[in-house]
């Protein structure tokens, strides 16, 4: 039987183990939703002396790693024969609206999760770096059904995302293909404008009013957001791993929320 430890079982590595649980997989996490603590070494280290997969989702903080500071040595000695790590495109920085691939050199504003990046290639890990995630309570759908939503003045903005599914079907295609680093990413990049247009249009609620930047009031984390602006290339983990995004667009994607969530509801 397959055996794998997800350490932090959040929104997206919750989906991970549904689709492997119904494999038969073995699945054993950790996070405030897992099954072990991420402290409780004896667990965690035994989880990883017999795991035949591991897959981190935890994101680095400014001391580090979390896993690699905590586990580093026993992630090294594991018996796995395969390693995952979930990333994200922001190791690429700003490209001002241009096309990035894998061999873009690291020069994110955070330098921890670069070096997380790297670290996690040089352990042999395969690496998926990741843009705006969304799916299912976690859309522009939700922002605007609760009245959170904005427009932001930056006609040029510019940004990739992609569908917690189709991280799914990426991270299983990648265990069966070639150790590397992958992006995974939808088609057809678009402004953060278009996204909320596009919900309200599904909604059938007005869009709200296009306001400068320093007038929405937004949160630190959503103005570092608008602070950088890249449309990010999937090409080679539709040639190496012979993947494709189920949701090639915002439009597909957000459709499919939607309308799925109606059909549960009748």
């Amino acid at each position: 039987m397959s055996h794998i430890l997800i350490f932090g079982l959040g929104y997206t590595a919750a989906r991970i183990a549904t689709a492997l649980r119904a494999q038969g997989w073995q699945v054993v996490s950790t996070g405030s939703n897992g099954s072990i603590a991420f402290d409780d070494q004896a667990s965690v280290r035994l989880a990883l002396a017999q795991a035949t997969h591991i897959l981190s989702s935890v994101p680095p903080v400014v001391d580090g790693d979390p896993v690699l500071n905590l586990y580093g040595d026993a992630v090294r000695a594991s018996p796995a024969q395969w390693t995952g790590y979930l990333s994200s495109t922001g190791v690429y920085g700003d490209t001002a609206g241009a096309w990035v691939d894998e061999s873009a050199l690291l020069k994110g504003r955070r330098a921890a999760r670069n070096q997380a990046d790297y670290d996690w290639q040089v352990l042999g890990a395969h690496v998926f770096r990741l843009p705006g995630i969304y799916g299912p309570n976690r859309s522009a759908l939700d922002r605007v059904a609760a009245g959170k939503a904005h427009r932001i003045d930056m006609p040029t903005q510019v940004f990739s995302r992609i569908h917690v599914d189709d991280i799914v079907s990426g991270v299983l295609a990648g265990m069966a293909g070639p150790v590397g680093v992958y992006n995974l990413a939808d088609d057809v990049p678009c402004s953060q404008n278009l996204v909320i247009e596009a919900a309200c249009d599904i909604l059938g609620t007005p869009y709200p009013r296009l306001q400068s930047i320093e007038k929405a009031a937004l949160s630190p984390m959503a103005r570092d957001f608008y602070a950088e602006n890249r449309r990010i290339s999937n090409g080679k983990a539709k040639r190496l791993l012979g993947w494709k995004p189920q949701f090639r667009d915002l439009h597909s994607g957000l459709r499919a929320i939607y309308y799925g969530s109606v059909a549960k509801d009748n």
